[in-house]
């Protein structure tokens, strides 16, 4: 997912400078099934080409479960921004795939969602913290590694972190349809780069022109939330053993594992703040040190569009801006219908 800075700077007045910055930041977007969902403000739109070759866009308005000034507050609003993202993320998923396959069906239903969503945090919390710590547990019991309260444990947690995100990225790029995905994936970027860059009109060989790798991107949030939180357990675990040290190793451990859970509300706070910075540099040593590693780990998640997957990526974008917008968006023939209407339809 590319993030979309826009929504959450509501309390920047129209007309200034910063504001008018933040404009060029409010549409992000997300590869799924055989298309590309894209948010503007409340808008979300997915277009989705059919196996006849038509392109299908959906128009339906971002669910939001925060509202508030407050969770729109720096440093405050990353985690809701998270949630909500990975909310809307996997019902635009399950309708991409509905209409890919133009399978028959009903919208997915709120307790269905919960538990999708309940299954995806809980794999990614197991085999990104749960299964790291216990294999530094293992090295720590080899002699190779130090003990929770020391720096090498979590060196080697993170270690152990970064190697099987790496791996599972490669793995799963193996898988046809993923492959599919990360073309799409592709397809986003390079039309959010164009109309960042303003080009008038936007199309698809001008998308082409620009990089497949952007900045924004979700995977590099990823990389900055694994980062952080290297740091994050480093300095706040051996604080917390200083505080509250058991003698019973598994309660020890289970109670540093929850405590690393509850963590990822300010770790992922800190690298939406991040990857928010860092995507307003400009060219510099800062920007490169910043930038560069997300840019490389996308060449993996990343790959290059078609033709015919730009246009459905520009065909996402136009319906996000909605007919407000002054950009030109050139798209084919397509059919945009809302979401109340496909629910009708089946």
């Amino acid at each position: 997912k590319d993030l979309s800075f826009g929504p959450d700077d509501a309390l920047l007045q129209p007309g200034t400078e910063a504001a008018s910055e933040q404009e060029s930041l409010a549409v992000g977007g997300q590869a799924v099934m055989e298309g590309i969902m894209m948010r503007n403000g409340d808008r979300l739109a997915l277009a989705v080409r059919k196996p006849d070759g038509r392109i299908v866009a959906v128009n339906q308005p971002w669910h939001t479960i925060f509202s508030g000034d407050f969770v729109r507050r720096p440093w405050v609003r990353g985690f809701p921004v998270l949630i909500e993202t990975m909310i809307n993320g996997v019902k635009a998923l399950n309708l991409s795939a509905e209409l890919a396959a133009e399978a028959e069906g009903t919208p997915i239903k709120p307790w269905q969602l919960a538990v999708t969503l309940a299954v995806a945090i809980g794999l990614a919390l197991l085999l990104f913290v749960v299964v790291p710590h216990m294999l530094t547990i293992g090295l720590n019991l080899l002699s190779l590694s130090g003990g929770v309260e020391g720096l090498s444990f979590h060196l080697w947690d993170g270690l152990l972190k970064f190697g099987m995100f790496i791996g599972y990225i490669a793995c799963i790029s193996f898988v046809p349809d993923i492959r599919r995905v990360f073309e799409y994936h592709g397809a986003e970027h390079k039309t959010i780069a164009a109309y960042e860059q303003g080009e008038n009109p936007v199309t698809p060989d001008a998308a082409s022109r620009y990089s497949r790798l952007h900045p924004r991107c979700g995977t590099t949030f990823l990389l900055f939330v694994l980062s952080i939180s290297i740091l994050l357990h480093a300095l706040t675990v051996p604080l917390f053993m200083l505080a509250w040290h058991p003698e019973n190793a598994f309660i020890k451990h289970s109670v540093i594992i929850f405590f690393k859970l509850l963590l990822m509300v300010p770790i992922s706070a800190m690298a939406y703040e991040t990857i928010r910075y860092a995507a307003k540099l400009k060219s510099s040593l800062l920007a490169n040190v910043l930038q560069g590693p997300g840019l490389l780990l996308q060449s993996l998640t990343t790959r290059e569009p078609d033709k015919q997957q730009l246009q459905v990526a520009l065909v996402a974008l136009k319906e996000a801006l909605g007919s407000s917008s002054t950009a030109v968006i050139d798209t084919p023939e397509y059919e945009s219908i809302r979401a109340e209407q496909l629910c009708q339809q089946e």
